[in-house]
């Protein structure tokens, strides 16, 4: 199927090139098709052109250009929404991925990091200097998307979210003005991109507080896919300290060398141990992993923080065909562990999981009314993120997440984490954001009043 492109004066492209210092990439050139590739291969899509920034000029002039042509906006960063809110057909796309310039300052214990940087660029700059801050558990993953939606992490139970290490945001708003957003400067749109997702601007750069994180005791265990696994997981998370971050994983057994050929192709648990505590103390904390239920296969040991992060990296490269669901719950009840044994038995190929993370701890201590992610009640959000290698097979898992998602949502709360969510839920909107939303709103129309920027899980004006 042909997708509409519009045809622009010469002159108003002109202009725009001009006023750019990075790529414009229209459908006929050469590199189109590779410009217009997003992580999850479910959306292709065909904007009319494709803007690669290389500052805060180039995304002024973009988002000038789209306000005053009145067409989509897709900003896109590590593009890694699963959505596809990084791209469209006949609008603009943003692409911030040449905006990677990152200073970290060592005795401040800061960085700055431009929004085109992924979480193994921020690692990786910051661990030079022993220190960290809450990111992704995929390092391609785009600092950007993951932040603004709250920001999840190995670090969080410690450190709290990405969105609670802002320091200060540089903003580009709908009507192009550059904002340098902090506690004390526009604290209103501050405290809106922190957890409020795109809706207000484009971030070109984030400043996040950094913690002393270097190397850590980290990796998968495995274990056979059962109740008590999991209710075991649920009693460490409960009594294990904030330097223990650990996420619980329902998939199918990885070929792995350290997981017995038996075990390849069924479904497992598995828990990736993220210990940022002494080292002194790494024996107790594999005890405890022993304490879970028996092992079946591991591989923990003392690796650079950064590490853990790429864990994943090679079973979810750009190009597979994905779905999702979210929640959020107050502890993890025996009948959500029903839930998770039942449709676990049934995880559709090697590259989806159910992924839990805990949000207890640091999390727990920013009240829900301080930033605009609202669910500082719960303990744990749950990730439902089947990867398919054909999009036939995605659109087969559909029904399969969807009655998945329906399962947990009695023993859930109403809403869930926006970065969880697909493109079919955005009627959960303003219970994501519960008692927020309406705040979130009022900022929306002073900032954004034609919806500009409604390529996201949109708060409208």
């Amino acid at each position: 199927m042909t997708t509409y492109l519009p045809t622009f004066d010469d002159n108003l492209l002109e202009r725009l090139r001009g006023a750019v210092r990075g790529d414009i990439i229209e459908p006929d050139d050469p590199g189109y098709d590779e410009a217009r590739k997003v992580y999850n291969a479910m959306h292709d899509k065909r904007p009319a052109i494709i803007v690669r920034a290389v500052d805060a000029g180039d995304v002024i002039a973009t988002v000038d250009f789209a306000r005053e042509q009145n067409l989509l906006l897709a900003v896109r960063g590590g593009s890694h929404s699963v959505p596809g809110h990084g791209t469209c057909d006949g609008g603009v796309v943003l692409d911030l991925g040449r905006m990677r310039g990152i200073r970290v300052d060592p005795e401040a214990r800061t960085v700055r990091a431009e929004g085109g940087c992924t979480w193994a660029d921020v690692n990786h700059a910051t661990h030079a200097f022993g220190l960290a801050t809450t990111g992704g558990v995929v390092s391609s993953t785009g600092i950007g998307g993951l932040t603004l939606g709250g920001g999840m992490g190995y670090l969080a139970r410690r450190c709290g979210l990405s969105c609670d290490n802002l320091v200060s945001v540089d903003l580009v708003t709908a009507d192009g003005r550059f904002l340098t957003c902090t506690e004390d400067h526009h604290p209103d749109l501050f405290w809106a991109v922190r957890g409020g997702g795109g809706n207000f601007g484009v971030v070109t750069s984030f400043a996040y507080r950094l913690h002393p994180v270097a190397d850590i005791l980290g990796g998968p265990t495995f274990y056979p896919l059962d109740g008590d696994v999991m209710r075991g997981y649920r009693r460490l998370i409960a009594e294990s300290e904030e330097n223990l971050g650990a996420l619980l994983v329902v998939t199918l057994g990885p070929p792995l060398p350290f997981l017995p050929e038996r075990w390849h192709g069924r479904p497992v648990c598995a828990v990736i141990t993220c210990w940022t505590g002494s080292e002194a103390e790494d024996d107790r904390v594999r005890a405890r992993l022993a304490e879970i239920g028996p092992i079946v296969g591991q591989h923990v040991g003392r690796i650079p923080y950064p590490v853990i992060n790429t864990l994943f990296d090679a079973l979810l490269p750009a190009g597979l065909y994905h779905y999702w669901k979210g929640h959020f719950s107050r502890g993890l009840p025996d009948p959500a562990i029903d839930a998770h044994l039942t449709y676990g038995a049934t995880i559709p190929s090697l590259e989806s999981a159910t992924v839990i993370f805990p949000i207890d701890g640091a999390c727990h201590r920013v009240g829900p009314e301080e930033t605009a992610f609202v669910y500082r009640d719960s303990d744990f959000a749950t990730a439902l993120s089947p990867a398919l290698t054909t999009r036939a097979d995605c659109e087969a898992t559909i029904d399969w997440t969807r009655d998945y998602s329906s399962a947990l949502q009695p023993h859930s709360a109403e809403g869930g984490y926006v970065n969880f969510m697909d493109q079919d839920d955005q009627d959960r909107v303003r219970v994501n954001y519960r008692q927020n939303y309406d705040r979130l709103t009022e900022l929306k129309q002073r900032y954004d009043p034609g919806n500009l920027f409604r390529l996201n899980h949109n708060i409208r004006p």
